[in-house]
């Protein structure tokens, strides 16, 4: 603990003595335009300073060149000391996503859809560790998630889903430990465009879909070269609707999003933009379904039972009793503006609304155990309701100088960022109330920056950064609490340090080390023998530390990423339930992540485009937990349950440019997802399984049309469990056609 104290301390000193130091220096400098030109089909996105090139701009095929996720800096990714992944528009439509854990599928470390077809949320598991409640950000600020008070995005909304993996905090002040997920939102562009898209597929779902984008140009001239439009307007929507996988699972949803961007001069823009989206659905079936029933046949243990496999599509929700409906909006702008030739200053702030009311039937074993029995050969069903509202508002505020010192080229980032997460829930099962919950989450944070680039090609990258965090819960008395409260009060530092060479082939070998600091909204739950709430304790912040090393590749004769990484990552302060009379949780685990990885994004010809990615990592918990009476629950040693340790991914395509079937688009993919354990302690296993994509597409002019077919041979699989009575099917044989004209 002390010497990651140490580290935090050691990394901001040394970066703010960087900044000082050379504060006045570089204010006299003279540094180049970095203005950047991307070609996309027929549209031109042009940016000058920072955080409007390329790192946020659409991504040409399957090879993304820059990013700020990494850095909060317009940034190529080869010089960022971790390991990144951008999906950019194209390899999401290419692959057929119509969320955004589906975009995500061939992306190195990631572990999507672990429940299956679950169409209300994106789950995300990165390098063994849970993303989907503190991991996910959008434009590069947190969407906090806690229990049901989560926000949703379609990635229609998107034009890129980019995945930082490893430890964030140093710049972000929190997020989780394996990784985040950050989602790009489409923002106005330079040329006026417009799409209309519409599809179904086989369950059958349908969908209609639009993106305009129109400018206002600027007439002014300055040293020969047009301004970019003064003003530049983007709406985009989406209305779905339809049944689902499962029997009985239909629903309807909706979202529209607008942004405007006012550009006065080259340097200078301010966006701002709004969301609204709302869901009406059912819920599907195949989740909180049994080991024995999923993986193994039902039969019970003296084998005079067997009752099959519980069938994929099979729902055991009440129509009548179901229900999801969704409420959601956001709101906020984006402002940069350089003062000179050295420094810029970036301001953005977002609000986000959420109301959220579900009820849904949910099986949990034969007779609440795992395996039938006399008497017990029907599922048990368990009554749940919930009303959920959240709130999230964040900002985030820096100054980015970039100049010389010497022989060093400074890219130097000053920021102070906020972030505050609400939540107003009650929870109730069989018409009782169990939860009535209201907390709020506040953080602040400083950081710096400084990336440094010496010596023909060395590339040094120093974060230093302190927090401070504020939790209050509120808890109503309800029969089995007695309303106890809880309130924490934190700081801590946490940093970064990383170091690469940039060698003329576009080769960078590097490595880093980042610490961690994950503030949590959860409270531990002390019960007494009936199973009352006596007393809450907050859960401190998750800490930690990850070590990285690898290569990373920027062909200099074809357009393509490829990295290849070792990482060694340890979550401490890891939540895990307990089965006691005396508490519901613990907070003493300890959880090590150690492992390599690979991936390819290319554009290896006008032809061919590639995705590969494999993962293979080692999760144990190193910590034992315990109950609140210091009991050990025997699980040191164990693998954490539901997450495989090997996952791979490639993906293949070829367009057709010349002959009979020019504009034709034919594309392949297979998905293997390893073994995964069940339970802890762990007894039984879930088996791997291999799946395969295909895709199809022709484009004549303006117009397109697809075919998608996700688990072609429609393999039935097993996702993931969470316990023996918390089985989930992996989603069967999907078949999406989409039809879309462009002007």
């Amino acid at each position: 603990m002390i010497y990651r104290e140490k580290l935090g301390v050691a990394l901001l000193a040394g970066v703010a003595a960087s900044a000082w130091a050379h504060i006045d220096y570089a204010a006299a400098q003279q540094a180049t335009g970095d203005g950047q030109t991307i070609a996309l089909d027929a549209i031109t996105v042009t940016g000058q300073g920072v955080g409007k090139g390329s790192g946020v701009a659409p991504v040409q095929g399957y090879a993304p060149s820059a990013t700020t996720t990494g850095s909060k800096t317009d940034t190529p990714i080869v010089e960022i000391p971790q390991s990144i992944s951008v999906i950019g528009r194209q390899q999401m439509d290419d692959l057929g996503a119509q969320k955004t854990d589906e975009a995500v599928r061939y992306a190195a470390g990631v572990f999507a859809q672990p429940f299956g077809d679950d169409t209300d949320t994106n789950w995300f598991y990165i390098r063994g560790f849970d993303a989907t409640q503190t991991g996910v950000y959008r434009d590069g600020m947190q969407l906090y998630n806690y229990a049901f008070g989560n926000f949703f995005t379609d990635p229609y909304l998107l034009e890129r889903v980019e995945v930082l993996r490893g430890a964030s905090a140093a710049l972000y002040g929190g997020g989780n430990v394996g990784g985040i997920i950050n989602y790009v939102s489409k923002r106005p562009l330079d040329a006026d465009f417009g799409q209309i898209e519409v599809g179904i597929d086989n369950y059958p779902t349908a969908f209609a879909a639009f993106d305009i984008n129109k400018v206002v140009p600027n007439d002014l001239v300055t040293k020969g070269d047009p301004l970019p439009p003064v003003w530049k307007y983007r709406v985009t929507g989406k209305l779905e609707g339809g049944d689902g996988y499962s029997k009985r699972e239909d629903g309807f949803r909706g979202v529209i999003q607008g942004a405007a961007t006012y550009s006065p001069d080259a340097g200078t823009d301010l966006t701002v933009y709004g969301n609204y989206q709302h869901a009406d659905q059912k819920h599907g079936g195949g989740d909180f379904l049994p080991y024995y029933g999923t993986v193994k046949r039902a039969t019970s243990l003296d084998g005079t039972i067997d009752l099959g496999r519980i069938g994929r599509r099979d729902n055991f929700s009440d129509s009548d009793f179901d229900r999801y409906d969704r409420r959601q909006a956001m709101v906020g702008y984006e402002f940069n503006h350089d003062i000179n030739d050295v420094w810029a200053v970036n301001s953005k702030a977002r609000f986000a609304y959420a109301d959220l009311k579900e009820a849904q039937l949910y099986p949990f074993g034969y007779g609440f155990q795992p395996r039938p029995s006399a008497g017990n050969t029907a599922l048990s069903l368990i009554p749940f309701n919930h009303h959920t509202k959240s709130y999230s508002f964040t900002a985030d505020n820096n100054v980015v100088g970039k100049f010389p010192t010497g022989g060093l080229d400074h890219t130097l980032l000053i920021g102070l960022d906020y972030k505050f997460y609400g939540i107003d829930e009650v929870q109730s099962s069989f018409g009782s109330p169990y939860i009535d919950e209201k907390s709020t989450l506040h953080q602040a944070g400083v950081y710096v920056q400084d990336q440094v680039r010496f010596g023909d090609g060395w590339i040094a990258t120093l974060n230093g950064r302190y927090d401070r965090m504020w939790l209050d819960g509120e808890y109503s008395t309800l029969s089995n609490d007695t309303g106890a409260d809880v309130e924490l009060n934190k700081g801590r530092f946490s940093g970064r340090a990383g170091l690469g060479y940039e060698f003329a082939n576009g080769l960078v070998p590097y490595v880093s080390v980042a610490s961690v600091f994950n503030p949590l909204v959860q409270s531990n739950n002390i019960q007494n023998a009936s199973f009352v709430t006596v007393g809450r304790t907050p859960f401190e912040p998750e800490t930690g530390i990850q070590y990285e090393a690898g290569v990373k590749w920027a062909p200099t004769w074809f357009p393509g990423l490829f990295t290849a990484s070792v990482f060694d990552l340890k979550k401490e302060n890891v939540v895990s339930g307990v089965t006691s009379a005396k508490t519901v949780q613990t907070q003493l685990g300890e959880v090590r992540s150690r492992g390599v990885e690979f991936e390819a994004q290319a554009n290896l010809t006008e032809n061919w485009k590639i995705l590969g990615a494999f993962t293979a990592y080692k999760l144990e918990i190193l910590k034992g937990m315990t109950d609140v009476n210091g009991v050990p629950t025997s699980l040191k040693g164990d693998q954490p349950f539901l997450v495989p340790e090997v996952i791979g991914s490639a993906f293949l395509d070829y367009t057709f440019t010349t002959g009979s079937l020019k504009g034709v688009s034919v594309g392949a993919g297979v998905r293997y997802v390893g073994k995964s354990e069940a339970t802890q302690p762990n007894t039984v296993k879930v088996p791997d399984a291999t799946l395969f994509d295909a895709a199809v597409r022709y484009q004549k002019d303006n117009y397109k049309v697809s075919l998608n077919v996700t688990n072609l041979f429609d393999k039935r699989f097993v996702s993931g469990c969470q316990g023996i009575n918390v089985c989930s099917y992996g989603e069967g044989r999907k078949a999406l056609v989409k039809a879309s004209y462009t002007w």
